[in-house]
């Protein structure tokens, strides 16, 4: 295809001479996100791909599904994961955690105006893909080859407005139960290996 085509350890209170118990439910306060690269970072590894392999995330909030999603991301040779500043979970301990280190290998590049990176990265070359509930055609339909990025949405809410329409093409998973869509870690596994199956068929 072508373009012209992050317990520092918290202090626990004692109770009656015992420790009273860690709320494991509640996230450490201390936990902090580590910088993630910048949009120029992105434009440069883009560069120096003959076909770059990226994968966009619109306001992924939960870091168990970043940190599984870049696991997948890393297992599948995507050249970097893109995502908003706003309204999106960045690199915390949990991730990296969950992404069993992977976060520490896969470029994580955080932009400003996602809608307006996804323009440049048009001019550089690459097609959008995004997963839409109300997309014509099935993912397996499309061609996932060349230079690519995929476009997953939020958990619950999907892509907003102005992403989805700054896909090229829009790609539905096949659903066959009583559930309407898949958690978007899930979601993302699919589709990244569905472009890797098509990558590697020569």
């Amino acid at each position: 295809m072508g373009r012209a085509s992050f317990h520092a350890a918290a202090v626990k209170p004692r109770r009656h001479g015992k420790e009273a118990r860690e709320n494991r439910h509640v996230r450490p306060a201390t936990e902090i996100a580590v910088p993630s690269m910048h949009e120029e970072d992105l434009m440069r590894i883009v560069a120096e791909k003959d076909a770059p392999f990226l994968l966009v995330l619109d306001c992924v909030q939960d870091p168990h599904n970043l940190g599984a999603i870049l696991r997948t991301a890393d297992g599948a040779g995507v050249d970097a994961v893109v995502a908003p500043k706003d309204k999106q979970v960045g690199i915390t301990e949990t991730v990296r955690r969950v992404s069993v280190g992977a976060a520490d290998h896969v470029p994580f590049v955080q932009v400003t105006n996602l809608a307006r990176t996804m323009e440049r990265l048009k001019e550089a070359g690459l097609w959008f893909v995004g997963t839409s509930d109300r997309a014509e055609k099935s993912l397996y339909e499309l061609d996932l080859k060349g230079p690519l990025a995929l476009v997953l949405g939020a958990e619950e809410k999907g892509m907003r407005r102005l992403t989805e329409e700054n896909c090229d093409f829009l790609a539905s998973l096949p659903m066959a139960g009583k559930v309407e869509c898949l958690n978007v870690s899930v979601s993302a596994g699919v589709c990244l290996y569905e472009a890797v199956r098509q990558r590697h068929a020569g």
